[in-house]
C-alpha cells in the first residue's frame, strides 16, 4: 500500500504565501506523474498543477505565474509554493499521483487532503 501524506496548509491573508508538501510511503513503489488538485464548497474538484519525474510541469490557468510546483524524486515528495495568495484560492488540497507502478500493475493514489483558507 501506498499513502500520501500531505503538509502545510492554513490560514493566510491575500497576498500571502504558503508551500504544501506531500510524501509518499509505503514499499515497492515507483510514481511518475505527481500533482495538486483542489475542491472549494459546492465546486468540483479541479486541477491545479502536476510534475513528471522528469520535471514536466503543468498548471491551472488561474495559478500560473503565482504557484510553482516542484518535487524531490529521492523522497517521493512533491511540494506546492503558493504566492499572492487569493481569497478564490481557497479550497482543500489534495495531492494526486495517478500512475503508480508496484509490481505489474498501476494504481492512482489521492493524500486526504488538507485546507487552505485565504482572508480578504
Amino acid at each position: 500500500q501506498v499513502q500520501l501524506v500531505e503538509s502545510g496548509g492554513g490560514l493566510v491573508q491575500a497576498g500571502g504565501s504558503l508551500r504544501l508538501s506531500c510524501a509518499a510511503s509505503g514499499s515497492g513503489f515507483s510514481i511518475n506523474r505527481m500533482g495538486w488538485y483542489r475542491q472549494a464548497p459546492g465546486k468540483q474538484r479541479e486541477l491545479v498543477a502536476t510534475i513528471t519525474t522528469g520535471g514536466i510541469t503543468r498548471y491551472a490557468d488561474s495559478v500560473k505565474g503565482r504557484f510553482t510546483i516542484s518535487r524531490d524524486n529521492a523522497k517521493n515528495t512533491v511540494f506546492l509554493q503558493m504566492d499572492s495568495l487569493k481569497p478564490e484560492d481557497t479550497a482543500v488540497y489534495y495531492c494526486n499521483a495517478p500512475d503508480v507502478a508496484r509490481g505489474d500493475y498501476y494504481y492512482h493514489y489521492w493524500g486526504q487532503g488538507t485546507q487552505v483558507t485565504v482572508s480578504s
